[in-house]
């Protein structure tokens, strides 16, 4: 990459974005891919290019996608990873799933990480990452963590809930800094057990685990909490998807 000039901005890096997936809609006989508006704004704002990637069962395609795009955001929704994926069978607590979603996010996931992509999990997407590390996790924190607060806020989503502790020394701490930080949080389950070569880089006070990342890629970290509705409540949080867009601007130099 030639350096660029004085006052010209860097590059500004493709990062494709998972949509959404809504069936069935009231007002029209076609099913939707649906994005929330903050990803995409995230993106922008940390200095990367997104574009949305509709589902496909093609690795050919997914390939293709890949070859596209120098970083892989994997968002969240209101759905479940099948267990099956992890080796367990569905206790009483799951949720809704949706198969073709996640039948399309894995076969990216695993692309971009064979490809040493940097790859950002928001939310399921980080419980995604540890289940395509090999990981399993909990069907649903009120049943299975002893003591668990309350992690399906129920005031706006742009104010945080609880605080999490970002260990020293980890790729989190370098986008956001160490120690005590405010997150949001928006989930009923959560990684239990770490995939091959997954650090924990942050927890909550009642030990749920919040952000994970692998020492076996460059860049592959997932945080439990939504960053990107917080940019201009907690403007912290925009460090999560400045290291990523700057990690997927040094993947395709």
């Amino acid at each position: 990459m030639k350096p660029h000039g004085h006052g010209q901005a860097p590059r500004r890096p493709n990062i494709g974005i998972t949509p959404d997936f809504s069936a069935n809609r009231p007002d029209s006989p076609f099913p939707y891919y649906e994005l929330k508006v903050p990803y995409a704004d995230a993106v922008l704002r940390a200095g990367g290019l997104p574009f949305v990637l509709p589902y496909s069962d093609e690795l050919a395609c997914v390939d293709a996608y890949l070859d596209r795009i120098s970083g892989l955001l994997v968002t969240g929704g209101a759905f479940d990873i099948p267990p099956e994926a992890y080796g367990e069978t569905a206790r009483e607590g799951m949720g809704p799933l949706k198969l073709s979603r996640t039948a399309f996010e894995t076969a990216l996931m695993r692309g971009a990480l064979k490809r040493n992509m940097p790859v950002l999990g928001i939310c399921g997407g980080m419980q995604l990452l540890n289940v395509v590390l090999g990981g399993t996790l909990h069907q649903d924190i009120g049943r299975e963590v002893k003591g668990a607060h309350e992690h399906e806020q129920k005031h706006d989503r742009t104010h945080p809930q609880h605080p999490v502790d970002v260990k020293d020394g980890t790729l989190l701490a370098e986008a956001l800094g160490k120690g005590q930080l405010m997150v949001n949080s928006t989930h009923h389950q959560a990684a239990q057990r770490m995939g091959a070569q997954v650090v924990v880089s942050a927890v909550s006070p009642d030990g749920v685990v919040e952000a994970i990342e692998s020492t076996q890629y460059g860049f592959a970290l997932g945080v439990q909490w939504h960053p990107e509705l917080m940019l201009n409540t907690v403007p912290v949080h925009v460090g999560v998807y400045r290291l990523f867009i700057q990690k997927a601007r040094e993947h395709r130099r």
